[in-house]
C-alpha cells in the first residue's frame, strides 16, 4: 500500500499525482423537510414505547414472572397451567426487551462517539438493525445530525474506523542526552519554513490554492449525513484516511465561529481542507475564480485557507520527510497495490493465515498464536527438535530401557496451544526470510560491500520482503531492487523462492515481529536501534509483548545464535531455549553483566578493525563472533538506573546489543523509539507513525507453551528422572492399542509403513482421492483427535474456505461409513476434534500394539508369545512411512516426529527379537532380525552394536572384518563413532588392519 503524505498547503510546492478538477462545482444546499421532523418524532415515540413502555407494562400488569426462591422438587411436580405459559412468555419478552435496549445504547454511543461502526450485540440481528434506524431517524434533526458516525451512514461496513491510515512516515531524532536539544532545533527549523510558506501565500494570492482542495460539509438529505469517513471514502478512496482530513482541519475556526475538535463532530456549512490527492466533483480547488460558487462561500473558503498550517504550528500530518540521521519507520508500498481484494491478504505471505476459513469458529484456539505465523513456526520447530532429542536420549539410555517412548499427549490449554501452533505456523515464510537475508549478505560480501543498517523489515501481504534502511546504501545486489525510495530494498516473493541455502552468517538476527499494519507484518531490528526502545502500558500488556519477543528471538529460524537476557520477568521461559535465554534478578546484575560485555565488544571490534558488527558479518569472521545480545527489561528502572542504562546503551547499535525496556508512562532517558501497548492490543508509536495490531503472548498461553516444552524434556516428563525407566513406565504405553487377537479384526485397515494402501473401503473418486487419503492418514497418526482447523491447514497450506473444508469432511464421513451398530467411523468429540472409531486401524497401530504386548503385556510371562509377537511386528515393516506419497503433499509431516518415532520403534523391535534369539544361541536368526530393522533404521547405532555382537558369536572372523569395513565406509569423513570404535577394539582388535587392507 503506498505511503500517504498529508501535508496540506505545503503540497503546493509539488504537483499532485492525482488529476485535478480545475472547474469548481456549486455547493448543493439541502434543507431539512417537514417529513424529517415527522420521522424523528415517530422514532422518538417508538423508542419511548419499546424502551420505557414495555418494562412498565410488564411490571404493572403481570409482575415478576420468576419464583421468589430456589425451586424445589414440589415445584417441578406442579400442574402446568395457562399462567405457567404466561410467565414463560413474560421471561422471553423481558429478554427481548433487554437485548433491544442494549442495541439502542450501543447505537447511541456509536453515533455520539464517532469511533468506527457500532459493535455487534450478540444474537441481535434484526433488533439491532431496527434500533439503528430508529436512532438515525431520531438524531436526524438533532444538533449533531450532520456528524453521525459511519455506523449510521454506512450500514454493513467492517470495523476499521480506528485503524491508522497508511501514513507511517515519521521521524525521531537519534541520540541520548542531546536528543531534546536536537528536537528543539528541528522544531524551530520547521516553524521557520512554515512562516516562509505563510508569507508566500499572502503574496501569492490564489496561486497558493493551486494544489489545495476544499470541501464544504453538506446538510443532511433524508437519512444520509456527511461524515469524515464518508468524505474520505468518496474523495480519497479509503474511509480510514478520515484522520488525515481531521489533522488538516483540527482546531481551525470555521465560518460559524466554532472549531473541529472531534472527528465525529462536524456541521453543515463547515469547510474542510483536503489532502493533495483528493479528487471528485464536489471539491473546490480555486474558489476565487469559481463562477458557480456564491461570493459569500468564496470569501469563507478564502478566509479559511489563510488559517492553514502556518497558523497551526504544523497542522497537517506531521509526517515530514525523514532525512539525514533521523530514524524513521515507514510502511512500504505493496506491488501491485490491490484495489479491492475480495479476500483479505495474509500478513506474512502465508495465504491461509487470512482466508475466510481463518474467520471460522476457532473452538477456543488461542487467537494470539493464530495471528503470529513466524512465532508459531519457531515454537513448532523448536518443539519438534526437543521431542526428537528426548526420543534419542531415551532410546540410547540403555538397551533394555525405555525404548520406544511415546511423547506425552497434551491436554487442555496445552493441546489448544499446540493446535494453534499447527494452524498458525508459516514455516515457508520463515524459510524464505532466512534464505533471502543470508543471500543478501553473501551477495554484498561478493561485491566487498558492507551490510547496510536495517531498522525494520516488512513482510507484505503479497509475500514481498521490504528492508527499510537507516540511510540510502546505493543499488542493492540482484535480485533485490530499490523500493519506493532509496531507503527501501525490495525482494519479490518469486525471487525469494529461487534462493538456495548459502553458508554465511545470519546478517540481521535481531529482527523480531511486533505486529501488523495494513496487511504488512513489521519486524523491528532491535540491535540496530540507536539507543533504547521503550514500551509503555499496563504491566500485563507489556509482559505479553515481552514474552512474544523473547519466545520468537529464542526460537526463530533466521538467527544463528544469540543471547537473550530477561530481567524482571520470564524466569519460566528458559525451557524454550536453555542455550539462548538467561534470567537476571535485578538491575545491578544487568548493569554489571552488560558493562563487561560492552567493553569486551568494543575491544573486539577495534582489534578486528571493524566499525560495527555488520561489517564483521559479511567478512571472513566466524558466525558466532558477532552474535547479538538482546536485553528485555520488563520493569521500569529508577531515575538513577535509567541514566546509567542510557549511557550504557549509547553505543549499543554498532555493538550488536539491543535494549527493550518497559515503562509506566514516564519519559525514559536514552529512549530512541517510544512505543505504547493499549488494552485493546494496539501497539502505538506516534513519533514513528505506527499503529500496529500487536503480537502478544498472554500469560495463559505462555504457561501452556512452556508446559509443552517441559513435557518434552525427558528429565521432567513422565518417568521422572529422565533415565531409562522401567518397562512398566507409562511413557511406553501407546496412545491407541489394538485388539491383536483374531476377534479384533478391524473393519478398515490402512497400511502406512511402506506404500500407502487401504483395505476395507471402496476407492473414492479419482478427483478427490488424494485429499481423502491424506486426511485419513493424518487422523490415523493422531488417535487423540484432530482439530478441524488443523486438518484444513494441513490439507490446504495456502488456505481454504470453511464450506470447502466442511464438504470434504462430509465426503470423508460418507467414505468411511458406519459400523454394523450404526456408529459413524468418523465422529466429533466434546472438544470439537475429529476422531476415528476403533474399527479403523493402521499397521502402525498394530506395530505399536504388538511391541507393547511383547515387552509389557502377555509376552513378559511367556517366551513363546513374546517371540511370535515380535516376529509379527517386524514382518509389518515394509519401508519408510508413506513411501509413495505424492510430491508436494503431506507437508504437515515436517511438523510431526513420526519420522523419528518409527525408526526407533523398528530398532527396538529388532533389538528385542535379536535378544530373544541370542538367548537360545540362534545367532543367524538374530542377525536376520537386525538386518531387517536396519533397512528402516540404518542410522541407529544400537543396531550396529548388536549386529557386531551377534556376528562375533558366529566365530566367523572374515564376516566380522567385512562388517567392520562396511561400518567404516558408512561413517565417511566423520569416522567411526567412539563407542562403536571401542566395541570393535574389544571384539576384533585387528579390525584396523582388515579395513586398511580392504581400502
Amino acid at each position: 500500500m503506498p505511503r500517504r503524505r498529508t501535508s496540506s498547503s505545503s503540497s503546493s510546492t509539488a504537483p499532485s499525482a492525482a488529476p485535478r478538477n480545475r472547474t469548481p462545482q456549486p455547493v448543493r444546499v439541502r434543507r431539512r423537510s417537514f417529513g424529517d421532523f415527522v420521522k424523528a418524532f415517530l422514532a422518538f415515540v417508538v423508542l419511548l414505547v419499546l424502551v420505557v413502555g414495555v418494562p412498565l407494562a410488564l411490571a404493572t400488569q403481570i409482575g415478576w414472572p420468576l419464583p421468589d426462591g430456589a425451586p424445589s422438587l414440589d415445584w417441578l411436580q406442579r400442574e402446568i397451567t395457562v399462567q405457567t405459559f404466561l410467565h414463560i412468555l413474560t421471561v422471553v419478552v423481558w429478554f427481548a426487551w433487554a437485548q433491544f435496549t442494549a442495541c439502542v445504547l450501543v447505537e447511541v454511543k456509536a453515533a455520539l462517539s464517532g469511533v468506527g461502526v457500532p459493535g455487534r450485540v450478540p444474537g441481535a440481528g434484526p433488533s439491532q438493525l431496527l434500533a439503528r434506524q430508529l436512532v438515525a431517524a431520531l438524531l436526524l434533526v438533532g444538533a449533531t445530525a450532520a456528524s453521525l458516525t459511519p455506523g449510521l451512514s454506512q450500514l454493513g461496513q467492517s470495523m476499521e474506523g480506528n485503524q491508522k491510515p497508511s501514513v507511517a512516515a515519521a521521524q525521531q531524532t537519534p541520540g541520548i542526552f542531546a536528543q531534546q536539544q536536537e528536537q528543539a532545533a528541528g522544531t524551530a527549523s520547521a516553524l521557520a519554513e512554515q512562516a516562509g510558506q505563510a508569507a508566500a501565500r499572502a503574496d501569492g494570492g490564489s496561486a497558493a490554492h493551486g494544489d489545495t482542495k476544499y470541501y464544504r460539509i453538506q446538510p443532511p438529505e433524508g437519512r444520509h449525513h456527511d461524515s469524515l469517513w464518508e468524505i474520505a471514502d468518496r474523495h480519497l478512496g479509503d474511509g480510514r484516511r478520515y484522520k488525515e482530513i481531521f489533522e488538516l482541519n483540527k482546531d481551525r475556526v470555521q465560518p460559524d465561529g466554532s472549531k473541529l475538535s472531534e472527528a465525529s463532530l462536524i456541521r453543515p456549512g463547515w469547510i474542510m481542507e483536503m489532502p493533495g490527492d483528493a479528487r471528485g466533483g464536489e471539491l473546490v480547488e480555486m474558489p476565487d475564480e469559481a463562477p458557480n460558487v456564491s461570493e459569500q462561500v468564496q470569501q469563507q473558503i478564502s478566509d479559511y485557507a489563510r488559517t492553514g498550517d502556518h497558523a497551526q504550528g504544523g497542522g497537517g500530518s506531521g509526517a515530514h520527510g525523514g532525512g539525514g540521521d533521523n530514524a524513521q519507520v515507514s510502511l512500504p508500498e505493496q506491488r501491485p497495490a490491490p484495489a479491492a481484494p475480495a479476500t483479505p491478504a495474509p500478513s506474512t505471505g502465508q495465504d491461509h493465515a487470512a482466508t475466510p476459513a481463518a474467520a471460522d469458529h476457532s473452538f477456543g484456539l488461542p487467537e494470539a498464536l493464530l495471528a503470529a505465523p513466524l512465532l508459531a513456526a519457531g515454537l513448532l520447530g523448536a518443539l519438534g527438535r526437543r521431542r526428537r532429542q528426548a526420543l534419542w536420549q531415551s532410546a540410547l539410555g540403555s538397551v533394555g530401557g525405555r525404548r520406544g517412548m511415546e511423547p506425552p499427549t497434551p491436554t487442555g490449554d496445552a493441546q489448544d496451544v499446540q493446535d494453534a501452533l499447527l494452524v498458525g505456523a508459516d514455516p515457508e515464510g520463515v524459510r524464505l526470510l532466512d534464505r533471502a537475508l543470508r543471500g543478501l549478505a553473501a551477495a554484498l560480501a561478493a561485491e566487498s560491500r558492507p551490510l547496510p543498517v536495517v531498522y525494520a523489515a516488512w513482510m507484505g501481504g503479497n509475500g514481498d520482503l521490504h528492508l527499510q534502511l537507516a540511510q540510502p546504501a546505493g543499488k542493492p545486489p540482484a535480485p533485490w531492487q530499490l523500493g519506493q525510495d532509496q531507503t527501501f530494498w525490495l525482494l519479490a516473493r518469486a525471487d525469494a523462492e529461487r534462493y538456495e541455502d548459502v553458508d554465511t552468517a545470519a546478517p540481521y538476527p535481531g529482527l523480531v515481529s511486533l505486529g501488523t499494519m495494513d496487511d504488512s507484518r513489521l519486524l523491528l531490528n532491535l540491535e540496530s536501534v540507536p539507543g533504547i526502545v521503550s514500551l509503555g502500558g499496563s504491566e500485563a500488556d507489556r509482559t505479553a509483548v515481552f514474552a512474544s519477543v523473547a519466545a520468537e528471538l529464542a526460537t526463530n529460524g533466521w538467527s544463528d545464535r544469540m543471547t537473550i537476557t530477561l530481567v524482571g520477568f520470564g524466569d519460566d521461559l528458559t525451557p524454550l531455549a536453555p542455550n539462548r535465554i538467561r534470567h537476571l534478578d535485578g538491575f545491578e546484575d544487568l548493569f554489571e553483566t552488560m558493562s563487561a560485555e560492552t567493553r569486551q565488544r568494543r575491544g573486539a571490534l577495534g582489534a578486528a578493525g571493524h566499525d560495527s558488527v555488520l561489517t564483521g558479518r559479511t567478512g571472513p569472521a566466524q558466525h558466532t563472533r558477532w552474535a547479538p545480545h538482546l536485553v528485555l527489561l520488563a520493569t521500569q528502572p529508577s531515575d538513577e538506573d535509567a541514566l546509567r542504562l542510557a549511557e550504557l546503551a549509547a553505543d549499543a547499535g554498532r555493538l550488536g546489543i539491543g535494549y527493550l525496556v518497559g515503562t509506566e508512562g514516564t519519559d525514559l532517558p536514552g529512549a530512541a523509539w517510544e512505543m505504547q501497548i493499549t488494552g485493546e492490543g494496539k501497539l502505538l508509536a506516534p513519533l514513528l507513525g505506527l499503529e500496529l495490531e500487536a503480537q502478544t503472548l498472554p500469560a495463559a498461553q505462555q504457561r501452556a507453551v512452556v508446559e509443552l516444552f517441559t513435557a518434552a524434556d525427558p528429565e521432567h516428563g513422565p518417568g521422572g528422572s529422565g533415565g531409562p525407566g522401567g518397562a512398566s513406565g507409562t511413557a511406553n504405553t501407546p496412545p491407541f492399542l489394538v485388539d491383536i487377537s483374531e476377534q479384533g479384526r478391524p473393519a478398515v485397515y490402512a497400511r502406512l509403513v511402506g506404500s500407502y494402501e487401504i483395505i476395507g473401503l471402496d476407492a473414492p473418486d479419482g478427483e478427490r482421492s488424494a485429499l481423502l487419503h491424506e486426511a485419513l492418514a493424518l487422523l490415523l497418526l493422531h488417535r487423540e483427535g484432530v482439530h478441524p482447523r488443523v486438518l484444513s491447514s494441513a490439507l490446504w497450506p495456502r488456505g481454504v474456505t470453511a464450506d470447502v473444508r466442511d464438504a470434504l469432511l462430509e465426503r470423508l464421513r460418507a467414505w468411511l461409513g458406519t459400523d454394523p451398530d450404526g456408529t459413524p467411523r468418523l465422529s466429533t468429540d466434546a472438544t470439537g476434534r475429529l476422531t476415528l472409531a476403533k474399527s479403523v486401524v493402521s499397521d502402525l497401530d498394530v506395530l505399536r500394539s504388538l511391541y507393547y504386548e511383547a515387552t509389557q503385556g502377555r509376552g513378559v510371562g511367556s517366551r513363546q508369545v513374546r517371540g511370535r509377537l515380535l516376529t509379527d511386528a517386524l514382518v509389518l515393516v515394509r519401508g519408510p512411512l508413506l513411501a509413495d506419497r505424492p510430491e508436494g503433499r503431506y507437508r504437515w509431516l515436517t511438523h510431526e516426529i513420526i519420522d523419528a518415532q518409527l525408526p526407533l520403534l523398528v530398532a527396538d523391535t529388532g533389538l528385542a527379537l535379536s535378544e530373544f534369539h541370542l538367548e537360545k544361541n540362534r545367532a543367524e536368526k538374530a542377525i536376520e532380525a537386525l538386518n531387517a530393522a536396519l533397512r528402516t533404521a540404518p542410522a541407529d547405532e544400537r543396531l550396529w552394536h548388536e549386529l557386531l555382537r551377534a556376528t562375533h558369536t558366529t566365530g566367523d572372523t572374515d564376516r566380522l572384518h567385512a562388517l567392520a569395513s562396511d561400518l567404516v565406509g558408512r561413517s565417511g569423513a566423520r569416522g567411526v563413532p567412539p563407542r562403536t570404535e571401542a566395541l570393535l577394539d574389544e571384539l576384533l582388535p585387528t579390525w584396523r588392519e582388515g579395513v586398511a587392507a580392504a581400502g
